[in-house]
């Protein structure tokens, strides 16, 4: 008899334990849409995954290149048939932002070349002579000659990430964060820490003096800016792209 209770007992114990039919699951949000858990901490969509609503282009230049495709921000590849894609610039928030936590995924067609820049300034004839850059490039199959500071992950042609990166290859799905506070800047890539510097550091002045950037006087030294996606002639995809300010 005491094994029939026992039994009994534990039988009665996992059906206490275990979800009813009216518990609510857990929570959890589909592609360009925020969960309530995100709502509460701040996090605010720039992309609703149906409009442009919330960017423009830079300097407002002519362009053919940006669409909007199967809930992605799309960059078309230059169609040498028909012309589609002649157009191109880069597409910016028409919200600046100072400190930020931003969040996006995103993958590129085998042999892509793209970035985001951050603190962008519409000062300077091209969005890089203001914004530091989070490279995206296609590390494997690039037709180009690469050094480490011009691949995936990377504050291009500043700081490098890691060869051990973990980064997926073209034609996958990534995803990166940026976290821009005062002059702290971090760049993530699938959940580990990739880049880590200082904005206006000994260390970032003398990095400065030894890149592209030597003569952009305006290089790294907004305190606030657009978040620009770079229409670098190739194909790539963003979704989920979301931030929180500091």
């Amino acid at each position: 008899m005491k094994k029939v209770h026992l039994l009994a007992l534990l039988v009665y114990i996992l059906a206490a334990c275990a979800p009813s039919k009216t518990d609510t699951p857990l929570e959890s949000a589909g592609d360009n849409t925020l969960s309530a858990t995100e709502i509460a901490e701040g996090w605010k969509l720039l992309f609703d995954g149906k409009s442009l609503n919330g960017w423009t282009l830079f300097k407002n230049r002519a362009n053919n290149t940006w669409e909007v495709a199967e809930n992605t921000l799309h960059c078309k590849a230059l169609n040498e048939t028909t012309g589609d894609g002649n157009e191109r610039a880069d597409l910016r928030t028409t919200e600046a932002f100072a400190n930020f936590e931003l969040v996006f995924d995103w993958k590129v067609a085998a042999e892509a070349n793209s970035g985001v820049m951050y603190r962008v300034t519409e000062e300077f004839e091209q969005p890089y002579y203001s914004g530091p850059e989070y490279q995206l490039i296609d590390d494997v199959g690039y037709p180009g000659q690469l050094t480490e500071l011009q691949k995936t992950g990377s504050n291009y042609d500043m700081h490098a990430a890691p060869a051990t990166k973990p980064v997926k290859p073209a034609g996958s799905w990534n995803t990166s964060k940026i976290i821009v506070n005062g002059n702290h800047v971090e760049h993530w890539l699938n959940g580990d820490k990739v880049v880590d510097y200082e904005l206006q550091s000994e260390d970032w002045i003398a990095k400065r003096e030894a890149s592209k950037w030597k003569d952009a006087a305006g290089y790294g030294q907004a305190s606030a800016g657009y978040i620009d996606l770079q229409d670098h002639g190739n194909e790539v995809w963003f979704k989920n792209i979301k931030i929180k300010t500091l």
